[in-house]
């Protein structure tokens, strides 16, 4: 019996996954990650490489992407909360430049799974929040693209957090349709 439910969401792909957790007294125990349940389900990853990164409230990463070695990614927050969403950018895909999301919390345990060809990012919820991903690719930081957060044509509905804290590179993004970008 597995301990994960993968709940695919309304892009092809992009799978919300539940952990069942064990709780006692002492605390609690679960698996994020067995591959023989993610290859049951369908999603075979080779994962080579973990992140992850502290924030604090209002900090906005993404979206992003690489152009020529793209990645697939398995999110989830240890502390704290956020609202996680991945864009489209498979040429082929009828989702192309459509989004999902979902809020990931170290209440919730929930990941979310995000295939190769997306853009991806997060917006921190809760005061801060410990954020770590594993992906199928290494990073390539000159391979690094990205989109314009608040894309009228992608339209994220991004929660209400008051003052949006972005990096210098992510204010400069491409929209969808300045970037051209199709996987």
């Amino acid at each position: 019996m597995s301990n994960f439910t993968f709940t695919e969401t309304k892009i092809k792909g992009v799978y919300i996954i539940d952990v069942k957790m064990y709780g006692d007294n002492r605390g609690y125990f679960m698996e994020t990650y067995k591959e023989e349940d993610f290859i049951a389900a369908g999603l075979d990853y080779k994962f080579v490489q973990d992140n992850q990164s502290s924030s604090r409230r209002g900090v906005l990463r993404g979206l992003h992407f690489q152009k020529t070695f793209p990645q697939a990614k398995l999110v989830r927050v240890l502390k704290g909360e956020v609202f996680d969403v991945a864009v489209d950018l498979r040429k082929s895909s009828e989702t192309y430049g459509q989004w999902a999301g979902v809020l990931l919390s170290e209440e919730n345990h929930r990941q979310l799974m995000i295939p190769r060809g997306f853009a991806h990012g997060f917006i921190v919820v809760s005061e801060t929040a410990e954020f770590a991903y594993k992906c199928d690719e290494k990073y390539h930081p000159e391979d690094e693209g990205g989109l314009l957060w608040n894309d009228p044509d992608i339209a994220v509905e991004w929660p209400e957090v008051g003052e949006i804290i972005l990096s210098e590179k992510d204010k400069k993004n491409p929209t969808l349709k300045e970037c051209k970008m199709k996987f």
